[in-house]
């Protein structure tokens, strides 16, 4: 086949060669004949006339083998066309024989009967149909054909076989898995009952316990915050700062008026170190220290009346109950400090002729660097504190003594010790005190 074509073109590209070099046409009817000759014959018998270019000259040898290489090229690609149309050819093929094989519709394998879907199209090459695409076509459709047929034998088979034409022992069988599964299914179902009951009864219980947990715990925070009750009076208190931290601390709700003299006094326990702390402090818009009681760091305990600075000859970081007064007036800026009724200190110039300006904000525990907040965890004050009064004139030194000794009851005139008139914040605590005989057993 490829040495025809080959034969084929040769001829073809000589014989319009030749015309071209002669100049004139060939006679009407005559043609040129080639005969197949041996090998070694002598190709006397068709002599190929001399192929000239343009201009009548006889192409060079660069110029024949460029003709023979692109004649050999166009071979290759017939070669190439040929090679894939035989494999599309044997495809097609596996696939009609695949389809021959199925039953024909008198239901024998390979009678041909599936070849009348296809006997529109057929060339003289047998079973081959003209174009490959209509042959996958009419494979889809009989694939298509047999499913439904698969689908329509199964319905039926589903419409004639009953449960009563089942063989006795089939029958048996069912029934027995039946009876089976149903019993598997009722122990199932009751086990789930169970589990919800038993899951109901913890939770009931659970949810019982934790409301009467969040009763009692609502009843002590209202105890501690609002009322009184779990005191045996209302200044039988204390309050409790167990760390050294800038959120623990009370707040007194009363302020103070304009005063031009004043006496407070306490009870104090710490064992903080270095130095308790800051155990109260007032505030006014312009002035953070307006009165400010602290042991800060290695220092002594100091007074300090609008930023002016008083050290205070007491020791009170041993761990015990004390009692604590500090008095002031304008006149002179007079002061004296009492430890547990005894008079230790005392001295002047402490902001002469300043009157404690009124308004501000007194807090227990924390320094302020503003009014009522910037507090600074170093300077805050850890123990407990208990009886803080503030009278608007200076005691006498008797009254303190028998105010340290517990032989007289003598609540403050300005800021006097009640339970509702102190808030605590940041899980500062209030809890009952023992009486002040009790406490002095520290002294």
């Amino acid at each position: 086949m490829l040495a025809f074509l080959a034969g084929l073109l040769l001829s073809l590209a000589f014989g319009a060669s030749w015309r071209g070099v002669r100049g004139q046409e060939s006679p009407p009817g005559s043609r040129f004949v080639c005969t197949s000759l041996p090998l070694d014959a002598a190709p006397s018998g068709c002599p190929l006339p001399p192929v000239p270019m343009q201009g009548g000259a006889l192409p060079s040898e660069e110029e024949l083998k460029a003709t023979v290489l692109q004649l050999r090229e166009t071979i290759l690609q017939q070669k190439e066309t040929i090679g894939n149309q035989r494999e599309t050819i044997r495809e097609l093929t596996s696939k009609l024989s695949r389809c021959e094989s199925f039953p024909g519709p008198d239901g024998k394998p390979g009678t041909g009967g599936w070849r009348k879907e296809f006997a529109k199209g057929k060339d003289t090459m047998g079973d081959l149909p003209r174009d490959h695409t209509q042959v996958i076509d009419q494979l889809s459709r009989t694939m298509q054909t047999l499913k439904d047929r698969l689908e329509n034998l199964e319905h039926q088979l589903r419409a004639n076989v009953s449960y009563a034409a089942l063989p006795n022992e089939l029958r048996e069988m069912l029934q027995r898995r039946l009876g089976d599964l149903e019993r598997q299914l009722l122990s199932k179902v009751a086990e789930l009952e169970d589990e919800k009951s038993l899951l109901h009864n913890e939770t009931s219980a659970h949810r019982q316990k934790t409301e009467t947990a969040l009763s009692a715990l609502l009843e002590r925070v209202s105890e501690l915050e609002k009322g009184s009750s779990a005191f045996k009076s209302p200044d039988e208190f204390k309050v409790g700062l167990p760390l050294r931290t800038n959120y623990l601390y009370g707040k007194i709700k009363k302020t103070l008026p304009e005063l031009y003299a004043f006496t407070v006094c306490l009870w104090l326990r710490s064992s903080a170190s270095p130095g308790i702390g800051t155990p109260f402090s007032y505030a006014v818009p312009g002035q953070a220290n307006e009165i400010v009681l602290i042991e800060w760091g290695n220092n002594p305990i100091e007074l300090l009346i609008n930023d002016k600075v008083a050290q205070l000859p007491l020791f009170i970081s041993d761990g015990k109950w004390h009692h604590i007064c500090v008095t002031w007036t304008t006149r002179d800026g007079m002061w004296e400090a009492f430890q547990d009724g005894e008079k230790l200190g005392t001295g002047e110039n402490l902001a002469p002729w300043h009157p404690i300006k009124p308004g501000g904000v007194l807090i227990l525990g924390q320094e302020q660097d503003t009014v009522g907040g910037r507090f600074d965890a170093t300077q805050a004050f850890v123990g407990e504190m208990s009886q803080f009064n503030i009278w608007d004139r200076v005691l006498k030194a008797e009254d303190i003594m028998n105010i340290a000794n517990c032989s007289t009851n003598m609540p403050g005139n300005i800021i006097p010790w009640v339970d509702n008139n102190v808030d605590v914040f940041g899980g500062a605590t209030k809890w009952p005190v023992e009486t002040c005989e009790e406490r002095l057993l520290d002294l």
